[in-house]
């Protein structure tokens, strides 16, 4: 599904992309981690690291990672991306909105562990949600996932919902962008 962000939202300018998520079965909580790629025509993030915002890799040019929360405790967003639209680079076009499982494999875990995980788009300067998509509950062993992406056609902005699941974690995620990580 896609939403047009600059109809549904035309003062949208600084947006808040929101991530959260319980744990489904009991034992040791996962840390799940948002992570963005930003892409370019060709498919690819052009700029490596820069243009992949994770927890080792904070901001870029008009997007910045808020925290990390590693139990998903409390209500609401366990994780955030700030993005300030203008402020994007024009190369980018797409900015493809991700969370993996932090150390998966080490404490094997994967989604089929996770329950209510969801990514929102929140207006930063309002507060308002203008769209949520929550994730599916029929993974077993994925550890990464992509969430969604916003991304412009003819000048305008827009997020299209995914839910593609990874069984590799982040570095599934690189590969999937063209990001070669030693």
């Amino acid at each position: 599904s896609v939403l047009d962000l600059t109809k549904q939202a035309p003062a949208l300018k600084n947006c808040i992309l929101g991530g959260g998520w319980d744990m489904a079965v009991a034992g040791p909580t996962a840390d799940l981690d948002l992570a963005a790629f930003l892409v370019e025509e060709s498919g690819r993030v052009a700029q490596v690291p820069n243009d992949v915002i994770f927890f080792n890799n904070m901001s870029a040019a008009g997007i910045r990672l808020e925290g990390d929360n590693r139990t998903g405790e409390g209500e609401g967003d366990d994780e955030a991306i700030i993005v300030e639209l203008s402020k994007v680079p024009a190369d980018v076009e797409k900015i493809a909105i991700a969370v993996t499982i932090h150390d998966a494999e080490i404490r094997r875990q994967n989604f089929g562990q996770v329950s209510n995980a969801f990514v929102r788009l929140v207006n930063h300067e309002n507060g308002q949600e203008v769209l949520r998509f929550d994730l599916p509950e029929d993974y077993s062993t994925e550890t990464a996932m992509v969430f969604g992406e916003v991304y412009r056609h003819n000048g305008e902005w827009k997020f299209r919902a995914i839910g593609q699941g990874y069984a590799g974690g982040l570095l599934s995620l690189c590969h999937q962008y063209g990001v070669n990580v030693a």
